[in-house]
């Protein structure tokens, strides 16, 4: 089904596999071309023949491909980051928006949440967008990546925005998902810097059967490449005659679910069909053909037969816990028990546990609710699937539930002239405005102790809405729609859509530009300078943040012993999510569901540097110096050192950040007197960057140094700014403890000279007041 070619892969023509040049000269001259004669030659210029450095290098601002300053063609953001991204430029000196930059309202739409006016924000994007030029989608009217799909995809493109699903491959468009600062970066005329990266080839070949959908084929790709690390940080690039046999719909729902792989982007070849989808959508001078060169150079392989994918699942809680359906349903007792000892141990949490197995009848997993959703499920394709499954049935009046959230408006539209909603309505299924909610604990909340299947992106743990703290425990699956059809027929019973007899019919889909038309608020090139800003009593800007001190005293507040930490758990989604535009009150949720205990700690910690920056404005900042040493356990000799030296937090962590962009996930540790953190490895480029970005120190360390350290250890790292400053990659740091002061050694590995005068200078924010 899937094979995995480890080193390097010559392609010809994007269509034959090779292994060597010898192979590659063979091709040639059956082709009537000149042969190569130098190996290293050969594989260098083949390497220049991916499609994927095609468009890296035309939007390389500096003279050396193999490190990449990257200039993108438009910029996005949702309703759960644009208002810090226009406070953060805005205090970079920015007047209006160089680049499209798109404000959807799509995370945070149903607008009284948690306490919060939801709305209030968006009237900030609202202004934002007539001051500075931007464009505003109101709310429901499309999901993020949809409306880049539909409106701002190009082949040869890149976009950027805030949202770790930013994938437009099947598009001829490069997207890359970051943190906020570094689309504040782009705003203010700055780049997005990374060495050149690997690219592994996709070799798509054969055509999926009746049944089988994008979800099924994307999971399988998961399953085969994310323990391994296959992609991590790598560009995906398409390849191979399957290409052709896939609808656009089908390869975006593939593609969207590349970021589950960790990799860092996606390109597929361009055909006939990329060519229609953009005359449809009004934009035909959107297209070109991209091809890699006669030979290209791949450092992987990813060979996949979509002939022999079978409709798949996803159990909790991540989306490479995959397995055929027909399998579950064949061992379902050995595979749930398996899930559930495995996830008791992510748990962590003696109060909740996940049972899976007693929802087993006649041996068969039995669910209570189904969705299909947002950018990955809401696709048009996907849901006139699903209502030519459903047909003139029902799913019946038992407690089982179906949700279905078209993508956008235009979708939606198309959708009801196809009568297709009116099938779904009348089988029982309830039909949602488009909103990502479902992705990350938003919209349809389930019970406690049941478990949910969603064509959506993501399964992590509470993502479908548990509470942990209040003893709820929820679950999700991913499947494929048409799966999820299938089992709305059968009660929740799981059953893949390879049973069911029916015919598809697709669907000739138009695209009705006026739904945009006449209401979203196109910006760009006409900002309004004299526009006041409006802001509600939720929306906080960021306190000030002082530079790197010369020396650091940092208390260790969390270890988190995971294999992978995900910024789900760093700082969760759901009801969080309504303080996103209050740095200091969203603070507050940091690390809530797996260490509760952290902000109190880090509050505590905070309070000492707090009452050491006052010491140095009063007469009698000595005796508070000797009162700081005595209260949090210091030697006194330690005492002396404590008016050049920072107090804060420390997590330790194995390797943190897999998952969303969110940036929250750093500045939150912030807002909390956080200095650093100590890793093992970040699984993830955008994590690492978002720590960065606000000042963060990524140290990392050997794996077994992570034993050495005990929550409440204090770190002193002393001559910490000098070693960021002049370049250094380690440095040395000693864990203090009541009777015991032991060494340690700290690596500061690849900074680049901006990242190390950005930890200089606080974080991001600093560093562009110093250099406006």
């Amino acid at each position: 089904m899937i094979e995995l070619l480890h080193g390097g892969v010559f392609l010809f023509k994007g269509q034959v596999i090779l292994k060597n040049v010898d192979e590659i000269n063979c091709c040639l001259i059956r082709e009537g071309l000149e042969p190569s004669s130098d190996k290293a030659l050969s594989i260098d210029k083949a390497r220049k023949g991916t499609i994927a450095y095609q468009i890296l290098i035309s939007h390389n601002q500096s003279d050396d491909w193999r490190n990449l300053k990257l200039r993108f063609d438009a910029l996005a953001s949702h309703d759960l980051t644009y208002v810090g991204i226009v406070q953060t430029a805005a205090l970079g000196g920015i007047n209006e928006f160089p680049v499209p930059f798109i404000m959807t309202n799509c995370h945070n739409s149903l607008c009284a949440i948690g306490g919060t006016i939801a709305e209030d924000d968006h009237a900030f994007g609202f202004t934002a967008a007539q001051k500075y030029g931007g464009t505003f989608v109101p709310p429901n009217q499309a999901v993020i990546h949809q409306y880049m799909r539909e409106m701002m995809t190009g082949c040869g493109k890149m976009i950027l925005t805030v949202d770790s699903h930013t994938r437009y491959g099947p598009l001829g468009t490069m997207g890359v998902g970051e943190g906020s600062p570094e689309i504040v970066k782009q705003m203010l005329k700055k780049t997005y810097d990374i060495s050149y990266p690997e690219v592994i080839a996709i070799y798509l070949a054969g055509e999926p059967k009746p049944g089988v959908g994008s979800q099924d084929v994307a999971l399988a790709i998961i399953k085969a490449v994310y323990d391994n690390g296959f992609v991590t940080n790598k560009v995906m690039e398409f390849v191979g005659p399957g290409v052709s046999k896939l609808s656009i719909d089908f390869r975006n729902g593939i593609d969207v679910m590349t970021t589950e792989t960790t990799c860092l982007s996606s390109i597929w070849r361009t055909d006939e069909k990329v060519k229609e989808y953009f005359i449809i959508h009004g934009r035909s001078e959107a297209y070109t053909r991209l091809d890699p060169a006669e030979v290209s150079y791949y450092d992987g392989l990813v060979k996949v037969n979509l002939s022999e994918i079978e409709p798949m699942i996803a159990l909790p809680f991540h989306p490479s816990n995959v397995w055929s359906i027909a399998e579950l349903n064949q061992n379902g007792s050995d595979i749930l028990r398996q899930v559930e000892v495995e996830a008791q141990k992510q748990l962590d949490n003696p109060n909740l546990v996940l049972r899976l197995t007693d929802k087993l009848v006649n041996g068969r997993l039995k669910v209570e609710q189904g969705v299909v959703a947002g950018c990955s499920g809401g696709m048009f394709e996907n849901v006139m699937a699903m209502a030519d499954i459903l047909g003139n049935k029902s799913i019946g009046n038992g407690y089982f539930s179906l949700s279905v959230y078209p993508a956008s408006q235009p979708i939606y539209l198309d959708l009801l002239r196809h009568r297709a909603i009116e099938i779904l309505m009348t089988a029982g299924a309830a039909i949602k405005p488009a909103f990502c909610g479902p992705c990350f604990g938003f919209g349809d909340i389930p019970s406690h102790g049941s478990l949910s299947i969603r064509h959506v992106t993501r399964n992590f743990k509470h993502r479908e809405g548990s509470s942990p703290t209040n003893g709820q425990l929820a679950s999700s699956a991913l499947m494929d729609a048409r799966s999820i059809a299938a089992t709305s027929l059968n009660g929740g019973v799981l059953t893949p859509a390879t049973e069911v007899e029916v015919t598809y019919s697709k669907g000739n889909y138009k695209f009705d530009q006026n739904v945009y038309g006449n209401r979203v608020y196109q910006g760009f090139g006409n900002s309004k300078p004299e526009t006041e800003l409006k802001t509600g009593p939720n929306i906080s800007g960021w306190p000030p943040i002082p530079t790197l001190a010369e020396n650091l005293l940092l208390k260790v507040s969390a270890i988190l012993k995971d294999p992978i930490t995900t910024t789900d758990e760093l700082i969760p989604s759901g009801e969080a999510s309504t303080y996103r535009s209050n740095p200091q009150k969203l603070a507050e949720f940091t690390l809530c569901r797996k260490e509760p205990a952290y902000v109190g700690r880090s509050n505590d910690v905070k309070k000492f540097e707090a009452k050491r920056l006052s010491a140095l404005e009063q007469d009698n900042g000595g005796q508070i110096f000797e009162q700081i040493v005595d209260e949090i356990g210091l030697p006194k000799q330690f005492r002396d050192c404590l008016p050049n030296t920072a107090i804060g937090s420390l997590i330790v962590a194995v390797k943190p950040g897999d998952g969303s962009a969110r940036e929250q996930a750093a500045s939150s540790q912030k807002m909390l007197g956080g200095q650093a953190n100590v890793v093992h490895e970040y699984a993830t480029k955008r994590y690492r960057s978002n720590l960065i970005n606000w000042g963060l120190v990524p140290f990392t360390v050997e794996r077994e140094t992570l034993t050495k350290f005990f929550v409440d250890d204090l770190i002193h790292i002393p001559g910490i700014r000098k070693a960021v400053a002049d370049g250094a990659e380690k440095v040395q740091a000693f864990i203090i403890r009541v009777n015991s002061i032991s060494q340690i050694e700290l690596k500061l590995e690849n900074l680049s000279k901006e990242e190390r005068e950005t930890i200089l200078a606080g974080c991001l924010i600093n560093y562009y007041r110093s250099n406006t």
